[in-house]
């Protein structure tokens, strides 16, 4: 046997220990978790042993190609589907590879007794379901036909073909006892030393999530604490959202104004005046064209009475002269921006 349990490929690899076993006695041996038939099909000397569950192994193409390659000379093991729970009391119906075998039905879990030379005696085989057959004779049977059996060994044309109720004595952590090792020994026995002994160790493997969760929590788990410590410290800045800083910046009518109160601290008013004017003649010339191509007198007395302003009032407004004083200038601004509105 090889002290590897618990380091490296072991870890995940339950007949880790079995494989290195088997090489160390000089016999070809190799672990996967698919079954891969073309591995093994063309080689009648070789054996598979089926450590997984064979409810994965629902094809009847590979079931039929499976037991084809036992009938050749192969050597095949499987073990009854494991019990979901540890309250099971309802058995589930055989697989088909079971079925195929000539497996009736599956029975509650019982221990059998064993008792290797001067070993002490003790059970085995205790927490897989039992089975029962009616139509098929086995070269050798562990159990009886009304507790069910927890080993059989059928002949398949030329090949063998070993139903355990369970494989936990070949799992790394048990071969290392001396009555396991010689139970896996006379297990393998038919084909020993022929050829390569295949062990599959996942004939369904567990999704990719699920293998993390299971195999992966030294990894990820203090990556998570990692992740929890970074999300308290930076909880303080947890919050609704806040509305963004005002940029400092001047719109344009802040310009504009900055730009007149500057003209007007300088004593620039006729540029000031020279402004309002415009704005008033440019919406004159927009909603009164006839009006805005008048002159002089004509333009006044037009304004005015489509405005009813008094003459005079119209004429001052119109007048750049004078805007020079502050109270002229106010004035003048104040009656241009009244008649603009009025437009």
């Amino acid at each position: 046997s090889t002290d590897q349990a618990g380091r490296g490929e072991a870890v995940w690899n339950p007949l880790y220990a079995l494989r290195e076993t088997l090489r160390t006695d000089g016999v070809a041996a190799e672990t996967r978790q698919r079954l891969q038939p073309e591995r093994f099909t063309a080689a009648p000397g070789d054996t598979v042993l089926l450590y997984g569950d064979v409810r994965g192994l629902s094809d009847p193409a590979v079931v039929g190609r499976l037991l084809d390659w036992v009938a050749g000379g192969g050597h095949l093991l499987l073990r009854t589907p494991p019990p979901e729970g540890a309250d099971d009391e309802q058995a589930p119906a055989p697989p088909a590879l079971l079925q195929a075998l000539g497996i009736d039905g599956l029975l509650p879990p019982a221990c059998a007794a064993l008792q290797v030379g001067d070993e002490e005696s003790h059970v085995e085989l205790c927490s897989g379901w039992r089975f029962s057959f009616t139509r098929v004779t086995p070269r050798r049977a562990w159990g009886d036909a009304d507790a069910g059996y927890v080993f059989a060994r059928f002949g398949h044309g030329r090949g063998t073909v070993d139903v355990l109720a369970d494989f936990d004595f070949l799992d790394n952590g048990s071969l290392d006892e001396a009555t396991h090792q010689a139970l896996a020994r006379q297990l393998l026995a038919p084909n020993y030393g022929r050829g390569t002994v295949h062990l599959v160790h996942d004939t369904a493997p567990d999704p990719l999530w699920r293998r993390l969760v299971r195999d992966g929590w030294p990894l990820w788990l203090p990556l998570a604490l990692l992740l929890a410590g970074w999300l308290w410290r930076r909880a303080q800045r947890f919050g609704p959202w806040l509305p963004s800083p005002a940029t400092a910046r001047r719109s344009l009518h802040e310009h504009l104004r900055a730009s007149g109160a500057l003209l007007l601290r300088h004593g620039q008013l006729p540029l000031l005046y020279d402004a309002v004017r415009e704005a008033f003649l440019a919406r004159l010339r927009r909603r009164d064209p006839a009006t805005a191509a008048l002159s002089g007198e004509a333009r006044v007395h037009a304004l005015a009475e489509r405005l009813q302003y008094p003459h005079t009032t119209v004429r001052d407004a119109l007048t750049r002269t004078g805007t020079q004083d502050r109270y002229t200038y106010f004035a003048r601004v104040r009656t241009l921006i009244q008649m603009r509105n009025r437009l």
